[in-house]
């Protein structure tokens, strides 16, 4: 199982779809070897050294949470099922409410149109965010799958800066 790394007043949360089997294994967000993540956030400006996923909890001090749609572990987020996905969106939309972050990166399109139930979501800030004061932001998926460049990727992510305050 993965914790969710949440409390009130954090700037920014990250959103994936659900846990790696690496990430349960371990107990920590974005631990499979192959996402790019960490890297990304250092390379992006977010944080101002490489963490490792075993560090996650330390970034809530400096305004970051995790969270995830769905809480169980798969290989690949396809494996999910609809009620999973349809409980997994009350659910996070629940927390939203009560913790109230200033933005939610989701991390991966996918994740943010399975919790909206659209097909029409973009890159970036959201127009309409879900829940009120709340900013959505949609960054592209950091793992391994997702075959975009990493300085394409960095690019995106540079776009949460400014919500760290």
């Amino acid at each position: 199982m993965v914790p969710d790394l949440l409390a009130p007043g954090l700037n920014l949360v990250f959103c994936g779809y659900n846990p790696s089997l690496r990430s349960a294994q371990n107990g920590h967000h974005y631990a499979h070897p192959g996402n790019r993540f960490w890297r990304v956030l250092y390379a992006s400006g977010i944080t101002d050294r490489l963490y490792t996923p075993e560090e996650d909890a330390l970034l809530l001090d400096s305004g970051i949470g995790f969270t995830n749609l769905c809480s169980r572990p798969t290989r690949r987020a396809d494996e999910l099922t609809r009620e999973e996905v349809r409980a997994g969106t009350r659910e996070l939309r629940a927390k939203l409410e009560r913790f109230r972050p200033q933005a939610v990166a989701y991390t991966g399109i996918g994740v943010y149109r399975w919790f909206r139930a659209t097909s029409k979501a973009g890159w970036g800030v959201q127009e309409v965010p879900t829940v009120s004061g709340v900013t959505d932001v949609v960054v592209p998926s950091p793992s391994g799958l997702n075959r975009m460049l990493f300085e394409e990727l960095v690019e995106h992510y540079r776009r949460l800066v400014p919500f760290l305050g």
